[in-house]
């Protein structure tokens, strides 16, 4: 048997790269044909890859927690476990260290290409600071945030900030959601609209699954709060897959209730339970959590009096659900005490306007309160 090159597959949905967060296997270990292999971080989800050959892993080419494209060749595989001559290029050679600094590799015209990830290119923009030069301290010679940071600081572009107490990298989830939100930040013109809600008529053990099939059966009646702004054109999508925000020990999640129009109270809320245990335990499915149309968020107790969501882009409108709290409000000229929690919807000004977005949220509102 003859060496076998394994590569960063593509995971689809428009995924470029990928983060090795865990190696299952070692350097001359024996492993079979689908035994696990590694575990790849993309999309908020680790995804184990098993392994398409059987033989001895001859050479491991990517260092956890590095981040490399489609295409990279992670893994050799050989019978003999002898390190064989490479068919193909690798996409992302060992680094040299030279006058120049650590963390640069040559490109194929011969000069130095710096190894960052898209997060740290991007602050290296917004700081001025020139990656190449640079020193890098991450794993195999990478530039990370903080060696820009630092660079910035040196220069005078930032203040000083003592180096004090525990630090960390941005890796996996938390990765993912910084480059997700900034994103987002950048590319939406956000908007929050909030009124209040009287709570009293639903069952509350069952809160996330009843607003899912309010906002489905409102989202017919909005069509442009179930889009997609795509270059020039606005994409009105005819399905209604919600998102449901789940806070895990890795980070925010958010898997997709697919057919949330069509689903029964019942189906909605085992559908939600069984997303968010597999949320919280890491075990869902990189499919469970694309391609949804609108995002419902409610943090419970911890959601505060209100909040102002970000938009879960590229969806144009999210609906977040505050605390709901036994509080006195007036009803027929008299004063009782109700649960009542406030309903907020963030809503992309580019596609969507505010007096259609406040329709939206005063009908998802008129469907709970019955």
């Amino acid at each position: 048997m003859g060496a076998y090159e394994f590569k960063l597959p593509d995971l689809g949905e428009g995924l470029t790269e990928g983060e090795i967060a865990r190696w299952l296997v070692a350097e001359g270990q024996d492993v079979a044909e689908d035994d696990p292999l590694v575990e790849i971080q993309t999309d908020k989800t680790t995804v184990e890859i098993p392994s398409p050959a059987a033989g001895k892993v001859a050479r491991i080419l990517v260092s956890e927690g590095e981040v490399v494209p489609v295409g990279t060749v992670l893994v050799v595989i050989g019978e003999d476990g002898v390190a064989p001559t490479e068919k193909q290029p690798r996409a992302e050679p060992a680094p040299s260290i030279s006058a120049t600094g650590r963390g640069q590799t040559p490109d194929v015209s011969g000069r130095a290409r710096v190894r960052a990830t898209p997060l740290v290119r991007r602050l290296a923009q917004e700081l001025g600071v020139e990656l190449e030069g640079l020193e890098g301290t991450g794993p195999q010679g990478r530039v990370t945030d903080e060696d820009v940071r630092l660079a910035a600081n040196v220069r005078g572009q930032t203040p000083a900030v003592a180096g004090e107490g525990r630090r960390e990298p941005l890796r996996g989830v938390r990765r993912l959601v910084a480059e997700h939100m900034t994103r987002a930040h950048r590319e939406v013109p956000p908007v929050t609209w909030v009124e209040e809600c009287d709570f009293g008529g639903i069952d509350l053990k069952r809160l996330v699954p009843t607003v899912l099939q309010a906002v489905a059966a409102a989202l017919k009646e909005f069509p442009e709060l179930n889009a997609r702004l795509e270059g020039d054109e606005i994409a009105y999508l005819d399905r209604y897959d919600l998102g449901v925000a789940v806070q895990t020990e890795q980070g925010l999640v958010v898997p997709v209730v697919r057919g949330c129009d069509e689903a029964s109270l019942d189906e909605l809320a085992a559908e939600v339970e069984r997303l968010a245990e597999g949320a919280r335990a890491g075990t869902l499915e990189p499919e469970e959590l694309r391609g949804s149309t609108f995002t419902v968020t409610s943090a419970g107790k911890l959601g505060g009096l209100l909040t102002t969501p970000i938009v879960n882009h590229p969806e144009v409108a999210i609906l977040s659900i505050g605390r709901i709290a036994e509080r006195p409000t007036v009803r027929d000229g008299e004063i009782v005490v109700r649960p009542l929690g406030y309903v907020s919807v963030t809503f992309d000004h580019r596609v969507v306007d505010g007096a259609r977005a406040a329709e939206f949220g005063l009908d998802v509102i008129r469907r709970l309160e019955g």
